[in-house]
């Protein structure tokens, strides 16, 4: 048995959830939408959208092993509001282990209205913001806010959510 689990309890998300809503709080953003990742990040998304009342829209990024699963969504509208019309998003998952689901979504989004140059990094940061209920601090993309970093590099650590039991 690995000892190394960490179990989340509702109360625990709640928690996090709303040290999220602060932290934009406290930096004075707030954005027109959230995104939650399906599936780890769709509670997080719904909760925080309750708790601050902006509304929440959803996005399938399923990433294999080798290559992208068959159900995850382009979406270059999202892509539009954000990079080209200046709108506010707040993308959130469960947890970001390695960064290959916000990487994923950068290179998409960048992609599908031709965005290159200085502007992509400017771009990410004012108009998109990336959430994480637990951030590795060794993930190639690291979270705007999250509620707790956790090196999960270490391969027998497990984080168990109450949604997963």
């Amino acid at each position: 048995m690995n000892t190394n689990n960490r179990k989340y309890t509702w109360e625990g998300i709640e928690e996090a959830v709303n040290s999220i809503a602060m932290q934009m709080y406290k930096d004075e953003w707030r954005p027109d939408y959230i995104v939650g990742i399906t599936r780890g990040g769709l509670v997080p998304a719904v909760l925080l959208s309750h708790a601050t009342e902006i509304p929440m829209h959803t996005l399938c990024v399923q990433l294999e092993s080798d290559g992208l699963d068959e159900n995850t969504e382009h979406n270059a509208l999202m892509a539009r509001d954000a990079l080209k019309d200046n709108k506010k998003i707040l993308i959130i998952d469960d947890i970001n282990r390695g960064g290959d689901a916000i990487e994923w979504i950068q290179n998409d989004w960048q992609d599908s209205i031709g965005m290159t140059g200085d502007y992509k990094s400017e771009a990410w940061h004012n108009s998109v913001r990336f959430a994480s209920l637990i951030d590795n601090p060794n993930s190639k993309v690291l979270m705007d806010y999250c509620n707790e970093e956790i090196d999960l590099d270490d391969e027998d650590l497990w984080v168990e959510f109450p949604w997963e039991s």
